[in-house]
């Protein structure tokens, strides 16, 4: 009788914490209305409607508390206890008890709940404005728990057992909801810490709505026995890396790629593929990664599964019923999902007993802690206090800590094959831990290199200038760090009569300059001027001499025998009825038409040549206008081509200000 007792005293100690949680979460929420409308983002009616609930679900958690204290204190039978305990608060599931003589889980006999106990019933709570709440609602139970308690410690993870996977999506159609919602499934991110795109961490992210930094998650999922997907039942981790959707970041993309062994092509089953996601799929396919198709937001009104799973499919190269179909916002399909990453994604290969081979993939400056280094075991292991070198360099260094991330930093003692983790060093010099390098031990090392990475080349030019000119060494410092974190970024100090003394930074895009500016301006504190962004130039003189002009003040004067202008293939995709428009817009950009083709009966895909020159400033501006936001574009690189280009400059009180230089087509000179 007395162990009977203290098993129910159990399973009600974990109702009252769910009860306790959930208060804390209508706090917190409360907290945060009462936030937005001191910031005249929201009224202050909202905020008080919060409070007033907050409150009472405080009071039913005090009945609870109270309830079972009195339950407790009786001399009744256990049952009773329990079934009177669990009908305490208002909307609680039943509690089942087991029959007699039976010896189950006293958490998961405690909950009704279908498979698993730990089932999330999503809703959205409210319309405010256009901002969306999402509440979770679940039982933290034991299996639960038991998720992340049984999960395999890192450096002690057969690879048979690890998943590495990314997710690839075009901006806006759920990739970052969908990571949020893989995090609450597997157990390692509670209700208390929850909070829409959890892995974006940066505040500008936040605020654009964008992916910008890829983000690593170790997460432990198990496979139930008699899983309909027909996935291998056991306890698996999955290393998931949530990338960015936008092509100027594809570079954080190809990194990621590396890292993996299947993709998670997501696409809005409202609005189909888009160009940036098909050029991702290629940079996958090409990396010889598995495709798992998805379609998301089924939820939505306008949403049409059918049509785009078969457009999905012929893109992919499967049958319509083996694109998966999911709601990242309500949870639906999510569990199947991660079965089907289970079931279709190929286990790590390496050697455990061979010399330490490890990509670095990313890495980030931290001010107290220096260089934070992310690194993917190919072979062999990589232990605490170990002294590691860095293969390009040679430079030595001792391990100080490393781990994993789950969805925070999880110190370890070792990483294997197969896992995704950071290591620190504690070196402060960012020159010395390079994007793409292979990491080894000092001591009996490994002799052959991983492959790395191939550096972009970069697709637009800007300078980069300290409105304070005394802060140059400070802003040379700033995009040494940034460089760190965002190996895309290229700089070499330039001077302007105008300006002063600056850097000329090559982006590989117009929205990538636009964020790299805003990051040295945020996080170290700068205040900038950028010039006008432009493309690489070669002039040709007629005595044959060539000049490179990254900046229209290079222009060199005299006898110009030709100039040659970078090209891109641009891929643009949308609806069919706007083919015209589009038409003429790339012809007014000197575009030249490469072919079109019907990716189904209303959607068409158009692929031209266009002078880069021509689309850095408002290209995209102008085709997003002209087809109502519904196309996309992308493109790369293709070559160079010869074109009748002149330098314009702008004469203040009858002098060039080189600031305003810019070097277009004679027809537009006038």
């Amino acid at each position: 009788m007395l162990e009977e007792r203290q098993r129910i005293a159990r399973d009600v100690h974990d109702l009252v914490g769910h009860s306790l949680s959930v208060t804390m979460l209508h706090l917190t929420a409360a907290r945060r209305d009462l936030e937005e409308a001191a910031a005249g983002h929201a009224s202050m009616e909202e905020a008080v409607e919060a409070l007033g609930e907050a409150e009472r679900v405080g009071r039913r958690a005090m009945s609870d508390i109270r309830r079972t204290v009195d339950l407790l204190g009786r001399d009744e039978p256990a049952a009773t206890i329990a079934a009177r305990a669990s009908s305490s608060g208002r909307g609680s599931p039943p509690v089942r008890r087991p029959a007699a003589g039976s010896s189950t889980s006293s958490c998961s006999e405690a909950t009704a709940w279908s498979r698993p106990a730990i089932r999330l019933r999503v809703d959205r709570a409210r319309e405010r404005g256009g901002r969306r709440r999402i509440v979770v609602r679940g039982r933290a139970c034991e299996d639960f728990r038991d998720m992340t308690r049984n999960a395999p410690p890192p450096g002690h993870t057969d690879p048979a057992t690890i998943r590495n996977f990314c997710i690839i999506a075009h901006i806006d159609h759920g990739k970052s909801t969908l990571a949020d919602r893989m995090l609450q499934l597997t157990g390692v991110l509670d209700e208390r810490s929850a909070r829409a795109q959890y892995l974006d961490r940066m505040d500008i992210e936040r605020e654009r709505g964008i992916t910008i930094k890829s983000q690593a998650v170790r997460l432990p999922w198990t496979v139930e026995a008699g899983n309909e997907q027909g996935a291998e039942p056991g306890t698996y981790v999955l290393n998931m890396i949530d990338t960015p959707g936008h092509v100027d970041f594809t570079y954080e993309v190809s990194r990621s790629l590396e890292a993996c062994e299947a993709a998670v092509l997501l696409v809005d089953a409202a609005q189909g593929i888009e160009a940036q996601t098909l050029a991702n799929l290629y940079l996958a396919l090409g990396a010889d990664l598995h495709i798992i198709p998805v379609l998301n937001k089924i939820d939505l009104p306008g949403a049409n599964p059918e049509k785009y799973a078969e457009e999905l499919a012929h893109i992919v190269g499967c049958d319509p019923s083996e694109v998966l179909r999911v709601s990242a916002k309500t949870g639906d399909g999510v569990d199947a999902l991660l079965n089907e990453i289970v079931r279709q994604t190929p286990p790590p290969i390496g050697v455990a007993d061979a010399p330490a081979r490890a990509l670095i993939f990313d890495s980030v400056y931290d001010t107290y802690r220096g260089v934070v280094t992310y690194v993917r075991v190919i072979d062999g292991k990589l232990s605490h206090r170990d002294r590691i070198r860095m293969m390009s360099t040679g430079a030595t260094h001792e391990l100080l800590e490393l781990g994993v991330i789950s969805p925070e930093q999880v110190k370890a003692g070792e990483i294997g094959v197969g896992e995704v983790g950071y290591l620190i060093t504690g070196v402060k010099d960012v020159r010395q831990s390079r994007v793409g390098d292979t990491v080894t031990t000092q001591y009996h090392g490994a002799t052959e290199p991983l492959g790395g990475y191939k550096h972009p080349n970069p697709m637009v030019y800007a300078g980069l200038y300290p409105i304070d000119g005394d802060e140059f060494n400070d802003l040379r410092e700033a995009l040494e760090k940034l460089q760190l974190n965002d190996a895309a970024v290229t700089f070499e100090p330039e001077t302007s009569g105008a300006l002063g003394f600056g850097f000329r930074c090559g982006f590989l895009g117009l929205l990538h300059m636009e964020i790299t500016r805003d990051r040295l301006e945020r996080e170290f504190d700068l205040d900038l001027i950028s010039t006008a962004p432009n493309v690489v130039y070669e002039v040709v003189m007629e005595d044959g001499s060539r000049h490179v002009v990254t900046n229209p003040s290079e222009f060199p004067e005299g006898k110009i025998a030709e100039v040659h202008e970078p090209v891109v293939r641009a891929t643009i995709l949308s609806p069919s009825d706007y083919i015209g428009t589009i038409m003429e817009l790339c012809q007014n950009k000197r575009g030249n038409l490469l072919g079109m083709d019907y990716l189904s009966e209303d959607r068409v895909e158009l692929r031209y040549t266009l002078p880069m020159g021509e689309i850095v400033f408002d290209f995209f501006d102008q085709l997003k206008s002209r087809t109502k936001g519904y196309a996309s574009l992308d493109y790369e690189r293709s070559g160079e081509q010869a074109a009748d280009l002149v330098k314009v400059d702008i004469l203040l009180q009858g002098e060039p200000v080189d600031a305003f230089s810019a070097i277009v087509h004679k027809d537009a000179a006038y």
